[in-house]
């Protein structure tokens, strides 16, 4: 009998999985950028995949609770990101690790790493 296990991605902290731009091995005129070219460029566009839970910060009721309390307290709290998934995100290509996952190729990237971001929203598209 052969299970299939079905793998899911969890980010750690502030990190954010970005899918970068698949034109972005091509010039607009479409001849294909020898690796060394696309390596020096400084900032990359990717569709956020997943974010992270956040900044982990200390909870401060979690210290005072007693011991025999029966309510359960969390140690540890996030700040959430503002990165969402399906955003656009524009950020710094030498602070992001290249991976590839199940013959992708995926960017993380550091939130404080991340240059922009472009989210579609009805209020934005109803004041453009």
């Amino acid at each position: 009998m052969d299970i299939k296990t079905r793998r899911k991605i969890v980010l750690v902290g502030d990190k954010v999985l970005i899918s970068p731009d698949k034109d972005h091995d091509r010039t607009e005129h479409g001849l294909y950028l020898p690796p060394g070219v696309k390596d020096k460029e400084k900032v990359q566009g990717g569709i956020v995949v997943q974010s992270g839970p956040g900044y982990a910060i200390a909870n401060p009721n979690y210290i005072d609770q007693e011991p025999w309390s029966t309510s359960p307290r969390e140690p540890v709290k996030y700040i959430p990101l503002q990165a969402e998934a399906g955003d656009y995100a524009l950020f710094l290509r030498d602070q992001a690790v290249e991976i590839e996952y199940e013959g992708d190729k995926y960017f993380i990237v550091g939130h404080s790493s991340i240059l922009m971001l472009i989210r579609n929203t009805e209020f934005l598209d109803s004041t453009l």
